[in-house]
Formats: structure tokens, sequence, C-alpha cells
């Protein structure tokens, strides 16, 4: 996960996150702007509009996608580490934007009419076509058994994270990197076993 840099980079980040928080978009300038600690008029001088910002929200999640998943495309590492890093910096991220799914949920009903959302969605296409490759790779088997692998490795990722106090999950899982990566690395072993 890359570091914010900019004043107009943390309202985005923030943003974000409230999108993720509230399960919509439909958040405030005023809860962005206190969520973000600066004042209404920096969201207006950065974004000029509500719409304009949402979009470059979009953008912005866009950029952090393509950077969780091209470690897919290093040849340094093999297959299997290629998964772990990739599903640790999916678990991040969804730590860092909860219930951001909200984003590709509202990206499938506006991709018609809106072209940033269209590139969202050809964008997480092409990313889990790339993912599907290397599973594909790392769990050798029938198209049958390879969907429920691969349901398996999406839902492990994804469930602790989004009922972390839910559910009673070790909170290492949140908040420990190498708790996390052992974490994979035994979802991985598991579903590798004939």
């Amino acid at each position: 996960m890359r570091e914010l840099k900019s004043i107009e980079e943390k309202i985005l980040d923030r943003t974000l996150y409230l999108i993720g928080k509230n399960g919509s978009s439909n958040v405030s300038i005023r809860a962005i702007a206190k969520e973000a600690g600066v004042n209404v008029s920096a969201i207006n001088y950065y974004f000029r509009t509500k719409e304009e910002m949402l979009n470059q929200v979009k953008e912005f999640y866009i950029n952090n996608t393509l950077s969780a998943y091209a470690v897919l495309d290093n040849e340094e590492y093999k297959d299997e580490e290629k998964l772990i890093i990739l599903a640790n910096e999916i678990m991040e991220y969804a730590i860092r934007y909860p219930g951001v799914i909200v984003i590709l949920k509202e990206a499938a009903n506006e991709r018609h009419d809106n072209e940033v959302s269209q590139k969202i969605i050809d964008i997480n296409q092409t990313m889990n076509e790339k993912m599907d490759s290397v599973l594909a790779k790392v769990f050798s088997e029938d198209k049958a058994s390879f969907e429920f692998n691969r349901l398996i490795f999406l839902s492990s990722i994804l469930h602790p994270i989004n009922n972390i106090g839910v559910m009673d999950f070790d909170k290492a899982i949140v908040e420990d990197k190498e708790f996390r990566l052992s974490y994979i690395s035994h979802i991985i072993k598991t579903l590798k076993r004939p």
C-alpha cells in the first residue's frame, strides 16, 4: 500500500474509506472534510464538484488495485509467493477501506453511464483473469475443483476482514502482517492438498 503524498490524495483516501464505512458513495462533503482534517473549501479547490471528486476517488481506487495486483507480473517470485503477496495486499486494502466492495457494486450499476465506472469493471476483470491464471498453476485441478478452491481462497481472505468485530476472529489477522502471511500460506497449502 503506497503512502499518501498530498492533501488531494488524503481527501481521496478518506473519501474511499467513508464510502466503504457507509456502504454508499452518498457521503457528504462535510463528513469528508472532517475525516480528512481539511475544510470544505479545500475539497472545492481540489475537485470543483462532488461528481468530479467521486470520479477521482474511482481513479484512486483503480491505481491502488493495479498496484496490489502488480506482483502477478513480477517474475522474481514463484506463483505461490505471488498469491501470498497479492492476498496480503487485498487484505490490507480491505482493512484500510472497510466494505470497499461498494465501489465495485456501484461501478457495475453505473458502467453504462460513467466511463470511469466501466474502467473499474474492465480492470477488475483483467486483474481477476491474471489472478486466476496464477491460481490455476498453483491449484492444478479440474475446472470444478478449481472454481471451488478459487472461491474458498477469496472468501478466506475477505471474510475475516469483513467480519472482524462481528465474529470471534483472532485480531492478529488485521493487526499483524506476519500473522496474515502465515494465515494466507496455510490457506494455500490446505487448498493444494490432493
